[in-house]
């Protein structure tokens, strides 16, 4: 490690976060979450006995950064959030499988549990992930079990321990219907998805207002999940040895000077259009706060005007959007399509003073295809390592997942009709 490494190390924080090791290249070969930044980054250049393949990583690392976040919980988020993002080589070197995991929720079921795969399918399910550091995860939602209590196995109706000691809702004896239960467990998706502020400001407002109409209990419900979330900030979900400053995230900062903006766009809102031979059309909005999914934010829209031509879709989606001036207007707007697609939705986000740009992948669908982005009509590729590009291919990505699933929903129940 050279003097200049060693004196940035110094200013490391005791603080929960996120750090990014990166290559002489400047590219981030790994990143990691940690309960106390300080203690955990510098654990890697410490003189003990490594195993291979760290020993390998310590040796490419050149240069260390780091984002500073509130709590643990964020920490674990934001890392999954970034590694979906970056996709570095060393996360996947040094990663066995089974630690990756996703929280499977399914509210289709009347009375719905929560348990943990690596293999989502297309199932219809609520899948939240991944997560990388399986312990980590499953830790953090048995914590979260004690304020929005779940059940783990398929209902059985049967009283268990867990009903005495608080951890199930308790229909089985009464405590709680299903109708409540599931209004629950939206709180604990809210929660996983990233929409933690909102949600804890939401649940203070409902103590208020509904201790003003009489409702006591319902108060006394979200005083309890409030205080308990609260509560939960403090406690730690990983050790050592296991919302954003966005000044901090180059991507946003690259677009800040390419698109000439008085500041970073917080909120980036994606859009795809999905079809198959001009049925079932849909559309995907996605949304990005701070560079980090906000699926809670999300969107999706069945097109009313046309079948087969997506530049009619997409005009339709920008428009009926516009229309919703409850939703957050954006920062930017980003187009899965060309040049006429951008060209055609310029007149309607102007008086707005939303900037809009493309990501033109000329019929390659593929993950390793060039990130090219249409800015003022013009073409401008970047280098698949730059920060953009990764944040480019990451919204891009999210939103064509989610209007494919939108689409073989639709889909599906036209099949069952």
């Amino acid at each position: 490690m050279d003097e200049r490494l060693k004196q940035k190390l110094q200013k490391l924080p005791a603080s929960p976060g996120v750090y990014f090791h990166k290559n002489a290249a400047g590219e981030i070969i790994y990143v990691g979450k940690a309960a106390v930044l300080k203690n955990r980054v510098r654990q890697y250049f410490q003189k003990s006995e490594k195993d291979v393949k760290t020993a390998a990583l310590v040796a490419e690392i050149f240069d260390t950064d780091w984002i500073v976040v509130d709590t643990e919980m964020d920490a674990l988020f934001l890392e999954s959030e970034m590694i979906k993002r970056y996709k570095p080589k060393w996360n996947i070197l040094l990663r066995d499988d089974k630690t990756v995991s996703y929280v499977r929720i399914d509210m289709k079921s009347e009375v719905p549990y929560i348990s943990f795969t690596r293999n989502p399918v297309d199932d219809g399910a609520t899948y939240i992930g991944p997560f990388y550091g399986k312990s980590s995860v499953e830790k953090a939602v048995r914590m979260l079990r004690r304020i929005f209590p779940y059940y783990i196995k398929p209902y059985s109706g049967k009283k268990t321990l867990d009903t005495d000691l608080g951890l199930t809702p308790g229909i089985e004896v009464g405590r709680a219907t299903p109708r409540d239960y599931k209004r629950n467990l939206r709180k604990l998706i809210r929660y996983l998805e990233g929409d933690r502020e909102k949600l804890l400001k939401d649940l203070e407002k409902t103590m208020y207002t509904e201790a003003a109409k009489g409702n006591y209990e319902l108060a006394a419900e979200a005083r309890n999940q409030w205080f308990g979330l609260k509560e939960l900030q403090k406690k730690i979900i990983f050790s050592d040895k296991e919302f954003l400053d966005i000044s901090s995230d180059q991507a946003l900062m690259e677009l800040k000077r390419l698109l000439g903006l008085e500041k970073p766009p917080r909120r980036i809102e994606g859009y795809d259009i999905s079809h198959q031979s001009g049925t079932n059309t849909v559309a995907s909005m996605v949304v990005f706060l701070n560079g980090a999914s906000a699926r809670n934010e999300y969107r999706k829209f069945k097109i009313r005007t046309s079948t087969n031509d997506d530049l009619r879709s997409m005009t339709e989606v920008i428009s009926r959007r516009l229309r919703h001036t409850e939703w957050e207007y954006p920062d930017l707007i980003l187009l899965d399509g060309g040049v006429a697609q951008v060209k055609a939705i310029l007149p309607l986000v102007e008086p707005h003073g939303i900037p809009v740009i493309g990501r033109d992948k000329s019929g390659n669908h593929a993950r390793s295809a060039e990130v090219k982005i249409i800015v003022g009509g013009k073409i401008i590729p970047l280098s698949k390592s730059s920060h953009l590009a990764r944040l480019i291919a990451r919204i891009d990505e999210e939103a064509h997942r989610f209007a494919i699933t939108y689409h073989s929903l639709l889909k599906r129940k036209n099949m069952l009709k």
